[in-house]
């Protein structure tokens, strides 16, 4: 019931991936990587497993996460209470966050706080990198502070579909 419309398209995961820098220090956030299209993606773009911090509302999803990626740190819980969730596990500021959850499907201050959240783990200037079926943005591009780039529009995807990245200075 909860997520995507389907498994992100092998693309959209690689597009989004493309955002993350692979030689960063940091941990990248993977938040609702559900069965690991993303994650995935995130590997072959070269990323080490062992910085991925991978946050899974659902447990069935964990093991199968942590059974597919034993080197990743799969934790299970709300990436809506992201503060609650990632405060002893971070330690250090995230390269990135790269998040599967069905944004557009929430109200706008959960997505607000989601991203004011996302922010307080991320390292400045690092990116939150989100997709999205709809034509309009998840998060509005107006944030005091942030800037905000769209990638193409993915019609390969279906539905077709969109990755947004934000940083914050």
């Amino acid at each position: 019931k909860r997520g995507a419309v389907m498994p992100s398209g092998r693309l959209l995961a690689r597009t989004m991936a493309q955002y993350v820098d692979a030689d960063a220090e940091g941990p990248v956030v993977g938040l609702g990587p559900g069965t690991g299209a993303i994650t995935n993606a995130l590997i072959e773009h070269g990323v080490d497993q062992k910085r991925l911090v991978l946050v899974e509302y659902n447990p069935g999803f964990c093991a199968l996460l942590r059974e597919r990626y034993p080197q990743a740190k799969v934790v299970q819980g709300d990436a809506y209470r992201l503060r609650d969730t990632l405060w002893d596990v971070m330690k250090s500021p995230a390269s990135a966050v790269v998040s599967g959850l069905p944004l557009v499907t929430k109200p706008m201050l959960t997505r607000l706080k989601l991203i004011r959240d996302a922010f307080l783990a991320l390292a400045p200037g690092a990116p939150f990198v989100q997709f999205t079926y709809s034509v309009a943005p998840p998060i509005p591009k107006s944030l005091p502070g942030v800037s905000t780039e769209g990638s193409e529009r993915i019609w390969m995807n279906l539905p077709p579909a969109r990755v947004w990245v934000y940083r914050k200075g």
